[in-house]
């Protein structure tokens, strides 16, 4: 007899009618949580980048997209030999120009503020700290009056260095470099050769597409 009273509620209850608002209303709950985890995540935690171009090779080919931590520079500071995603200027929303980070901020030839602009970001390694002194000649890069090169084993080939070249990193500023020297418009080319901390976004761990590697 439980068998049969069992069998008959359980028809009973496949009988009722599917309460579509009631699913409607569940499926976006869960779309919306999903929204603001995904967005937490992209902007507090992670970041996530692709780089276009050939300037990190051989550490980063070109089209590989990287995965860095937003959070690393909240507990220790930027250190030499970093891999990192910073904001390195903006797409001109008005006039179509792409244009380093001004101190003005805004766009050169037009004037339109950066923030109503879109942002480029860039990946590249830290090799001056602040208060550093940078000299590049015959090759290789010398820190701080040394007479012994930088060691970089991360260097795609050696570099290409017609004209020998000197800088002095201020407070609170980095002297970023592509790996694939020879190929990177890096600080050797900007028109402002440093970055400031605060538009260091995130430190480069690891890129995951094509192929899987921690970033060194």
């Amino acid at each position: 007899m439980n068998e049969q009273n069992e069998t008959k509620n359980t028809e009973e209850k496949e009988k009722k009618p599917v309460n579509w608002k009631s699913e409607i209303i569940s499926w976006i709950q869960i779309l919306v949580a999903a929204a603001a985890i995904a967005f937490v995540l992209n902007t507090f935690i992670i970041a996530n980048s692709r780089v276009p171009s050939a300037s990190m090779e051989n550490t980063i080919m070109t089209g590989s997209r990287v995965i860095g931590s937003r959070l690393s520079y909240h507990f220790h500071e930027p250190e030499r030999g970093d891999v990192v995603i910073f904001v390195f200027g903006y797409d001109c929303k008005t006039c179509g120009t792409t244009y380093q980070e001004t101190p003005e901020g805004v766009c050169p030839v037009c004037g339109r503020a950066d923030k109503r602009n879109s942002t480029i970001y860039y990946v590249k390694r830290i090799i001056g700290m602040p208060g550093d002194t940078i000299d590049i000649k015959d090759g290789h890069v010398y820190l701080n009056g040394s007479d012994t090169p930088l060691e970089e084993p991360y260097l795609h080939e050696e570099m290409e260095t017609p004209k020998e070249l000197h800088y002095e990193v201020p407070e609170g500023q980095y002297f970023m470099m592509g790996d694939n020297r020879n190929y990177s418009a890096d600080a050797r080319f900007w028109r402002f050769s440093y970055i400031s901390k605060d538009k260091i976004i995130a430190k480069v761990l690891f890129k995951y597409f094509p192929g899987f590697g921690k970033i060194e």
